[in-house]
This record gives structure tokens, C-alpha cells and sequence, in this order.
């Protein structure tokens, strides 16, 4: 495969680079600094000596996955799959994941409608055991359910236990909810959540660094939690064990300087252990989503009053300022007539819907649709929400 000859260079070098650079390696990111992604693809592509802090074994190995990388294959897999791949420097990309440095992920597949950059803005992590009680799922859900109905987009791991509690206490609010898989997102794993990861990608967003079809591994899910922890404001850890992952996303929060939180279990049991480490360290106790908002609330420019919206509008996609402007004041109106004064198709307009409630802008009433009082006001006083 030549990477010079196709149209896009860069996207085609990033496509290829995550077939053969494994997520967050350090000494593949810093190669993609140094020399840029179409350098580094060219010369794992053509076989060219080995670039610095390789070894020999190191770089046999990286030119054996080159040569059976696929990247035009790899998107029209994805492409078929309603999955599309966002790189560093696309509109799309959180700027948030760059203080990853050298372990930046290459690109990211995403599988959903909304705007992954816009909906990181304003995101929570929730994450926990696998194998937790039905305390932990309880407390999952409902803080989950708690920060999708003030406006929060909640990011888990799409696993058992406390990620698929935490999704489907957003889902069940009419919220939104990001899952990150350690996979490639056309195969949603755990085989048990497939329902649910199909769902999330009908209301929310499902993202992973590794191309399409590619399998878990114990060392992909660890290194998965620094995208969950990077991509948002702060991590909520519900039930960890001592060794528990759960306990690398927070850490590795607590290491890109977000907010760590940890909510408390009992004293006997061994689920509560990693959470009481975390608690008696830098993690602050919470309760409830209004505990957390009170925190995360108050990072920089986000800051806002407990239920208001705190981006501009003129940040809006113009398709989603389109269906907002669509919307009736003073009264609810069904997605199909929103649909109909956008001028879009009633899926898109349903998709629009729900990345302007996360973002505050409108509220669910019944089947309808209809402006935040906030949002009300601030049309009334002549000024873009913000």
C-alpha cells in the first residue's frame, strides 16, 4: 500500500496507523510528532529502517501488521456500518484528548450522529466493577439518570456492571451517553450488551481508537480508560475492588488534573475498597449529581448555574441551530412537525433533539419538544443562550 497515492494522505496514514500502532503507545505517538502521520505511515508502508526507540524485533513486528493493513478497506467497512473516523485537526475532534501528549489516540471511529467534539464539552465519566452489587448498579443509574436530566452527557465503557448501569440509568432519562470500547465499534463487545451499545449509537455516540472488527485485550482496556478519563470533566468511580480498572481511569484523570470522585460503600465490603483509597487521596465524595455538578460546574468557562446551558448558540452546528430555531416558544411540538419546520428527516431531527438537551437548549415534555425557560428567556432578551 502506498499512502502518497491516495487522496486523502492524512486521513488514509491515520486510517493505516491504527491497524499497525498500538493505542496510546508513547514511542508511536512521538514519531507521529516528530515526523507526522504520512511520514511514519510511508515508511512502516515501504519497510524503511527503523525509526528511534524501535528495536529490531519492535520494528519487524510493526512492518508485519503494515503489510496486511487495509485503511481504503477499513473505511468502507465503517462507512457501511454508519461509522466515521475523526482525526486530530477535524472539526469533530475534542481538543481535550491532546493533553494526552505522545499518547494521544491516532484517530477515533465513531459510530452515532452528534458532534463528539460538542457533547465532550460537557461530559461526566461514570465507571466501576464489572461485577458489582445491586448498590453499585442502583447508585450508577441514578447518578447517571441525575446528570443526563441537568443537561450532562455521561461516558462509561459500555461493560458489565457499573458502565452498562451508568448508560442505562442517561438512556432512561432521555439523556446522552457516550460508550468507549476497547474494539472495533462495528462489533460491540461485550457480545451481552450488544442491544444496548446498538442503542446507545441510536441515541448517543460509540467510539474506540482500534479499526473495524478488531478484538479487545486485557492491555486495550486498560489503555481505553486515559480516553475516558481525557475526554471528560471529571470521573465518578462507583464500587472498585483494590485492583479494579476503574481505578486507572481515575488515576489517570487525577494525572490530566480533571476532577476524581468516588462515591462511598460499605465499610465491608471489598467492591468499596478502591473507592475508600480513592476517598482517603485527592478524590472528592459524592452522593448524588448534584454533588458532582457542583463540582464539574465549576471548571472554567463551563461554569454554570445548576440547570443552564453554558455554550453559545453560535457554536451549533448550523443543521442543529436550524432544528432549534424550528422549535415553537411557548409550547411543546412533536419531533415530526420540528422535523418539518427544519427542513430535515425526523431521525436526524430526533438526533439534533438530544444533543441540544444535553446541551441545555430544549426539554423532553411527553412526546413533544419544547425550549428550556432559560433558553426562553434569553431569546425574549435578545441574546444567544451561553
Amino acid at each position: 500500500m502506498s499512502v502518497a497515492d491516495e487522496p486523502d494522505e492524512e486521513l488514509f496514514a491515520r486510517v493505516f496507523l491504527t491497524r499497525v500502532i498500538e493505542p496510546g503507545d508513547e514511542i508511536g505517538g512521538r514519531w507521529v510528532r516528530e515526523f507526522g502521520a504520512r511520514e511514519v505511515a510511508r515508511r512502516l508502508a515501504e519497510g524503511g529502517r527503523p525509526l528511534a526507540g524501535a528495536s529490531g524485533k519492535r520494528w519487524k513486528g510493526l512492518l508485519a501488521r503494515a503489510e496486511v493493513a487495509r485503511p481504503r478497506a477499513d473505511l468502507a467497512v465503517a462507512r457501511a456500518a454508519g461509522v466515521r473516523f475523526v482525526g486530530p485537526g477535524d472539526a469533530e475532534w475534542p481538543g481535550q484528548l491532546d493533553d494526552l501528549g505522545d499518547a494521544r489516540p491516532l484517530g477515533l471511529w465513531v459510530r452515532g450522529r452528534a458532534s463528539l467534539r460538542m457533547w465532550a464539552l460537557r461530559s461526566v465519566a461514570v465507571v466501576g466493577a464489572r461485577a458489582c452489587t445491586e448498590y453499585g448498579a442502583h447508585m450508577a443509574a441514578t447518578l447517571a439518570a441525575g446528570l443526563a436530566e441537568q443537561g450532562w452527557v455521561v461516558v462509561s465503557g459500555g461493560a458489565y456492571g457499573v458502565d452498562g448501569a451508568a448508560h442505562r440509568g442517561a438512556l432512561g432519562a432521555g439523556g446522552a451517553t457516550v460508550a468507549v470500547l476497547a474494539c472495533g465499534v462495528d462489533r460491540p463487545y461485550p457480545r451481552g450488551h450488544t442491544q444496548l451499545i446498538s442503542r446507545i449509537a441510536e441515541q448517543g455516540l460509540v467510539i474506540g481508537e482500534l479499526p473495524p472488527g478488531d478484538h479487545p485485550t486485557p492491555s486495550r482496556f486498560i489503555l481505553r480508560n486515559r480516553v475516558i478519563a481525557a475526554l471528560t470533566r471529571g470521573t465518578v468511580v462507583v464500587e472498585a475492588a483494590h485492583r479494579s480498572g476503574s481505578l486507572a481511569t481515575a488515576r489517570a484523570a487525577q494525572r490530566l488534573g480533571r476532577y476524581t470522585m468516588g462515591v462511598p460503600g460499605p465499610a465491608t465490603s471489598g467492591l468499596s475498597a478502591g473507592v475508600h483509597e480513592l476517598l482517603r487521596g485527592e478524590a472528592a465524595l459524592v452522593t448524588d449529581a448534584a454533588d458532582v455538578v457542583e463540582l464539574v460546574g465549576d471548571i472554567g468557562q463551563l461554569a454554570p448555574d445548576r440547570r443552564g446551558p453554558v455554550l453559545p448558540r453560535d457554536l451549533l452546528a448550523p443543521a442543529t441551530g436550524q432544528v432549534l430555531a424550528a422549535l415553537p416558544g411557548g409550547r411543546a411540538a412533536r419531533p415530526d412537525e420540528i422535523a418539518r419546520r427544519a427542513q430535515t428527516a425526523p431521525d436526524d431531527a430526533i438526533a439534533r433533539l438530544y444533543e441540544l438537551r444535553a446541551l441545555g437548549y430544549v426539554e423532553r415534555h411527553g412526546d413533544g419538544w419544547k425550549l428550556t425557560r432559560q433558553a426562553m428567556m434569553s431569546v425574549r432578551g435578545g441574546r444567544a443562550p451561553c
